[in-house]
């Protein structure tokens, strides 16, 4: 098994633990202390491990079997080192962790040079067995001695072939090898530069160290000579000053080549920004370059724990933003695809698009594109086996779509527990720019010095930011995909299985229509490429809009029956016929006080010196207003008095509505209200109840929304008729609060269905008989307007939380767990502060609120996805994604299991780790690339049984609720009350991230995805 360990950002530090086994066998541990964990090491064959906090404390977990039968990890007990009162922090300051193979001692090395002995499980210590400095230096040599001090303990390593001797290593050189039975040192081997590491080779005869001047030093262990000198001291980058060399591996083969491996060691001058893990074997040699800072690494080998040498086959790297699997036995050293712990943000991450339910022929279309890309990996299976998952197999197919700021677009499997990757797509072959990604950039050649590959798939820089993408919209019948950019560039997309070479067409879009006050100030627009460009098999762009000014796309809709696409920009929104390729109309938005939309995001230039005169103006009329004094000799100011006292008394008295606030109005004058914040597309009534037709709604951030009729020619005159529209209304909403979203529902309050949807057969007709219902949903407040007349029906203000604002709105489908053909549909909200609401549909009335995401994680709250079945998708960090559902049905949750034998060891896993086994440090947060968690909905049922209720009345015995299955469960247990308990791996039963307010228990995974 492999395990990491996190530090989370947003100004926290959550000290996770995660094992890793065969694909979707994850299992995550949570310290109840808020400190970072620094060190995991497995004890050998008891199915337990012990984490090393930063607080210096030790901490023992266990493997135990769920009541379900799933595996968790618990945490037994905890331990402080405590040294001799008066002594300094740095003698029990815990450096080195070795648990013994015997399984009852660990070994803790310690700043101050002690080494003290910690008896299992009852973190007893064992003061007649620890190592003092004193008894090291007894058999030193005197010039030796006070030469130098020991300093801190370094590294402590177990005899392979002998338990009862053991490898210390000291800072300043020393390493004595140190006899357990008779308590005393047998071997010093004396090091003249600082000491990083120490490692045995397999037979037990040799020892090797590394040194803090990028060498190592190769070194015989015999009796003939208890204080050897080296047998090599060799600096593999020399002669020129080269960096340390933390960690080192010397592994044996059949063929007598040993592999000899090792991090850092590059020289200083040129390469010492580099992150890299060399590779040497026999006249080979390759330093694997990384692109983030090497935090572990371990080798996993095909030979047993009885044979004569090692056998390496893998090598597992753990960066700080990604795990790398290299393929050791195949010559060319490839790279193997990780199955978790893939960087999701390679690329930072700009979006995310998420949809439901994918058609099984365009599913095998995006694989089929994909494995054309994969095929610079090896072919070798994953070399982490241990386990099994037990999940059932996903119900449907969903895709989980990241737009990155390099203008790529990432397409993931998020049908089950981890988020696999499928596909690929680039943008960036479209345009002209000095960003031509070269994945050959920095590779040396075959006779360069020092022989450097890159790996990894993390890449940090983008050349050029216009590139970023910020909207996604896939029509998943149609195949056609449209990304929009933050150059106002928007291509349209069509699946094809194979490479082609193909022109793509420009249109310019004119936003302001020649507006001659308005002056855009922001960054240039992309220039699209006059040649032909070579596209490869996958989503291919045969339209480019290009808005002017090429300011960041906001807001994105597709329609693929109609052929239609619609935009919008802090300008304004145009709609563009792909098919005849031409601009259909373009309505700019913009208010004359909207000077800041002209400056753009990239624009360095801050006009804020406006919006704050204006706000001292007003700071000052306030006070001025309030410091009036009255008329003298007159009752005028009584009575003013008086008429103050009774409003503030009236002010006092009046209540609300218990799920409203009152609602500020907005000025006018407000920046970006031009803002187009939503677009949709709907066949509905707009001129009159007899007729409906294709209509564009647009809201912008002034509380507008824009309606236009839209005419669409005959299936046998597409191509010679042109497409029209004309606008039919304009409505303001009173507060001009921002339009987040728009949505119609047809006679019965159903949302009306996707493009496409209900002409496949895959939703019901939607009723065209009935009045539809207009729902704008602004962040101030829903309400819900009839069509065509555009009269209020009802409305739905916010909770009384101050400032809360609406973020984030989808409509979603919440189906019963008992009733297997009912199903209710819900408004999803998300809220500024973190909040998840769901709201019935169409009466407006609020079922459920969770608290979901922190208030002060911005970041978060802008990046969440909503599902169509009651999921959403958040990044709790750069490069994670968490996972919740407020549905009861629709519950993705890791089972798996791990079965460990008395006394054997992981029965499921026949490969042995390297020398260090799976340690693993980590003083930053690591390449947790998508994590998951199941947090909402353990507490929510929404509309599943039509009464909201709450989910722990409804999910609280959902996976065991059978007595007949607990008796027997009860009854295996006692039976093998005399042995020692089989545990397995995978489910996670722990103390989580309390993500909804009301769970003491959850789920939240560390995924490959």
């Amino acid at each position: 098994m492999a395990m990491s360990c996190t530090e989370s950002a947003s100004n926290r530090t959550c000290s996770n633990l995660t094992s890793y086994g065969a694909p979707e066998v994850e299992i995550m541990g949570l310290h109840d202390e808020n400190a970072a964990v620094t060190q995991i090491r497995f004890l050998p064959e008891q199915g337990q491990l012990v984490t090393l906090l930063d607080d210096n404390s030790l901490h023992l977990w266990k493997l135990k079997k769920s009541p379900d039968g799933l595996s968790v990890l618990k945490e037994e007990s905890r331990f402080d080192l405590r040294g001799q009162p008066g002594a300094p922090p740095s003698v029990t300051t815990i450096t080195v962790v070795l648990p013994h193979s015997s399984g009852d001692v660990l070994f803790l090395g310690t700043e101050g040079g002690c080494v003290f002995a910690v008896e299992q499980p009852s973190f007893r210590e064992q003061d007649e067995r620890t190592i003092g400095q004193e008894a090291v230096l007894q058999k030193v040599p005197d010039d030796y001695r006070c030469r130098r001090s020991l300093g801190s303990v370094e590294a402590l390593q177990e005899n392979p072939r002998n338990p009862d001797q053991i490898l210390i290593g000291y800072s300043r050189g020393l390493v004595v090898l140190w006899d357990l039975q008779a308590n005393q040192a047998t071997h010093h081997f004396l090091g003249d530069q600082q000491l990083e590491s120490v490692t045995w080779q397999r037979d037990g005869r040799q020892i090797i160290s590394s040194h803090s001047d990028g060498s190592y030093c190769q070194w015989s262990v015999s009796n003939d000579d208890r204080m050897p000198q080296p047998l090599e001291n060799k600096v593999p980058y020399g002669p020129f000053p080269c960096k340390a060399i933390p960690k080192i591996l010397w592994l044996t083969t059949k063929q007598r080549t040993p592999f000899i491996i090792f991090k850092g060691g590059m020289p200083r001058a040129s390469y010492g920004d580099r992150h890299s893990i060399s590779v040497l074997h026999g006249t080979k040699q390759t330093a694997f370059d990384f692109t983030s800072r090497v935090i572990d690494f371990f080798v996993v080998n095909e030979g047993g724990s009885e044979s004569d040498c090692d056998e390496p086959s893998a090598l597992l790297v753990l960066a700080e933003e990604e795990l790398v699997a290299i393929d050791l036995k195949t010559p060319s050293w490839p790279v193997i695809q990780c199955p978790y712990l893939i960087p999701l943000h390679c690329s930072a991450i700009t979006c995310s698009h998420h949809v439901s339910n994918i058609p099984i022929k365009l599913w095998e279309r995006i694989i089929a594109a994909g494995n054309k890309q994969s095929t610079q990996y090896s072919t070798k299976p994953w070399p982490i086996d241990g386990g099994y998952s037990t999940a059932p197999e996903a119900p449907q197919r969903d895709l989980l779509l990241t737009g990155h700021e390099d203008g790529t677009v990432r397409f993931w499997d998020a049908s089950g527990v981890c988020l696999k990757p499928l596909y690929k797509l680039s943008t960036v072959g479209v345009f002209v720019t000095d960003a031509d990604h070269n994945d050959n950039l920095n590779q040396s050649g075959e006779d360069e010095w020092p022989p450097l590959r890159k790996v990894g798939s993390f890449d940090p820089y983008s050349d050029d930011p216009r590139l970023g993408i910020q909207k996604i919209h896939l029509c998943k019948y149609s195949g056609h995909l449209t990304v929009a950019g933050t150059a106002g560039q928007v291509l349209v997309m069509e699946l094809n299985d194979e490479a082609a070479d193909q022109e793509v067409a420009c249109t310019l879009v004119d936003i302001l229509q020649d507006q001659d006050t308005f002056k855009w100030k922001g960054h240039e627009r992309l220039n699209p490429r006059e040649e032909l460009v070579h596209f490869p098999a996958g989503f291919q762009p045969f339209v480019l809009v290009q808005c002017q000014p090429p300011a960041v796309v906001t807001s994105l809709a597709l329609h693929s029956e109609w052929k239609l696409v619609t935009f919008g920009t802090s300008h304004g929104f145009g709609l563009y016929d792909y098919q005849q390729k031409r601009t259909v109309v373009v309505r700019c938005t913009l208010h004359p006080s909207d000077q800041l939309a002209l400056e753009g995001p990239l624009s360095r230039v801050k006009s804020i010196k406006k919006s704050l005169r204006h706000s001292f103006r007003r700071i000052r009329g306030t006070r001025a207003s309030g410091r009036k004094r009255p008329v003298l000799g007159s009752n005028a100011a009584k009575v003013q008095e008086a008429n103050a006292k009774m409003d503030r008394e009236a002010l006092n008295e009046m209540e609300l509505a218990p799920v409203q606030r009152r609602i500020e109005a907005r000025s006018a004058d407000d920046s970006f209200t031009g803002f187009v914040r939503s677009l949709y597309f709907a066949d509905s009534f707009v001129r009159d109840g007899s007729y409906h037709g294709p209509s564009l709604w647009a809201g912008t951030n002034g509380g507008t929304v824009f309606v236009y009729t839209i005419h669409i020619p005959p299936v046998e005159r597409r191509m010679e008729e042109p497409v029209t529209a004309a606008q039919a209304k304009e409505i303001q909403l009173m507060h001009r609060a921002p339009v987040v979203g728009i949505f119609i529902l047809d006679g019965r309050g159903v949302l009306l269905p996707e493009p496409l949807e209900a002409a496949h057969d895959l939703s019901k007709s939607p009723d065209m008989h009935g009045n539809h219902m207009l729902l704008v949903i602004s962040e101030e407040q829903f309400k819900i307007f009839t069509l065509p007349k555009v009269s209020t029906r009802t409305k739905l203000k916010l909770t009384a939380m101050e400032g809360s604002r609406v973020r984030k709105v989808s409509v979603a489908s919440f189906n019963s767990s008992r009733v297997e053909d009912y199903s209710e549909n819900g408004l999803l909200v998300l809220t500024n502060l973190g909040d998840i609401q769901v709201i019935s549909l169409p009466t407006l009335k609020s079922q459920v609120r969770y608290e979901c995401i922190r208030k002060e994680d911005v970041s978060g709250i802008a990046s969440c996805v909503f599902t169509k079945s009651g999921q959403g998708f958040y990044l709790i960090s750069p490069s994670e994604f968490e996972r919740f559902s407020v549905s009861s049905k629709w519950v993705v949750e890791p089972r798996c299991i791990v079965d460990i034998d008395e006394g054997v060891g992981t029965r499921t896993s026949h490969q042995r780790a390297g020398q260090d086994g799976a340690l693993t440090k980590a003083r930053s947060r690591e390449t947790v690339q998508s994590q998951q968690t199941y947090g909402l909905s353990r507490q929510a049922s929404v509309g599943s049984e039509g009464d909201g209720r709450k989910a722990g009345e409804i999910m609280e015995h959902a996976l065991l609720n059978d007595e007949r299955v607990l008796l027997e469960i009860q009854s295996t247990l006692e039976s093998e009350a005399a042995l020692t308990d089989r545990l397995s791996f995978g489910h996670l039963d722990r103390n989580s991230k309390n993500v909804s307010g009301l769970q003491s228990q959850g789920q939240r995974m560390i995924n490959g995805d």
